[in-house]
């Protein structure tokens, strides 16, 4: 049997199959391929953002908007507690309504019946020999109807008292002189004593003498009760009103200020006129 001789073109097609077959090699080992690499995932949508409260009104600037009641305004007032020199100290609290409403730009901002507060700075009673009585007052405080407080820089203007007190340009009450009633105390006591000692002259057979005797006398009885007597006490009694004058601007919040009225004064009965009494010694 003749054996057939190996075939060269059989051998390299022998070594072209298994090159094909075989899986690759490096130095280090066979190579595998990379694996399949997930697709990237979407950037997560960022959560809604939550929504702003309601914000009150405000300026260019950022500022909550607010309403300026410029200083020099004035503030009609009516008095809920009498105060008077004889019993007021300094450091008593007073308390006042306001009578009639406050606008800017035609819109009521302070309406009537807010309360105001305050206290006495300075009580001084009249003195024996000369001087008045005087009351100073602090208005410091303001509350409007809905409850909003406002911080106040007042001080009266003029009263109305129902006697003779006045409001100086430094905003003190000041009480009434008694310079005509002391005088009429002298007069009166000197025309007593006068007719006293005439009669005693009379008796004696110096009518002339005894009369200036009595003259003399009536005079210093006169003088003594002035100089034992105090003046009148300065006095508001509840009721009276008084013209308050802002020193500085207020500045009041827009969105606490939306009155849709002009609001309402407590009903007062005034103090009743008061006369210019006599003194009377104490």
């Amino acid at each position: 049997m003749n054996h057939q001789l190996w075939n060269p073109r059989i051998a390299v097609a022998l070594c072209l199959a298994l090159a094909w077959t075989a899986p690759a090699w490096t130095q280090d080992g066979p190579v595998t391929p990379p694996a399949a690499q997930p697709a990237p995932q979407s950037a997560a949508a960022p959560a809604p953002a939550a929504q702003a409260a309601p914000q009150p009104p405000t300026s260019p600037a950022g500022k909550v908007a607010q309403v300026e009641v410029p200083s020099g305004t004035h503030l009609p007032l009516v008095l809920h507690n009498g105060i008077s020199t004889r019993s007021a100290r300094a450091g008593d609290p007073v308390y006042f309504e306001t009578l009639f409403p406050v606008m800017v730009d035609g819109k009521v901002v302070i309406p009537a019946g807010s309360y105001v507060s305050g206290e006495i700075s300075e009580s001084k009673r009249p003195g024996r020999v000369k001087g008045r009585g005087e009351l100073m007052i602090r208005l410091t405080t303001m509350v409007l109807p809905n409850a909003y407080i406002v911080n106040l820089n007042a001080t009266p203007s003029g009263a109305s008292s129902g006697g003779n007190e006045t409001v100086n340009n430094e905003g003190k009450i000041v009480g009434d002189s008694n310079k005509g009633s002391d005088l009429g105390t002298v007069i009166r006591t000197t025309e007593a004593g006068t007719g006293v000692g005439a009669g005693v002259g009379a008796a004696s057979g110096n009518v002339g003498r005894g009369a200036g005797i009595g003259a003399g006398v009536g005079a210093l009885a006169g003088l003594g009760a002035v100089l034992l007597t105090r003046g009148p006490d300065a006095e508001l009694p509840r009721g009276s009103t008084i013209e308050a004058v802002i020193d500085r601007p207020i500045f009041l919040d827009a969105d606490k200020v939306q009155f849709t009225s002009p609001g309402q004064a407590s009903t007062l009965a005034g103090p009743s006129e008061r006369e210019n009494r006599h003194p009377i010694p104490f």
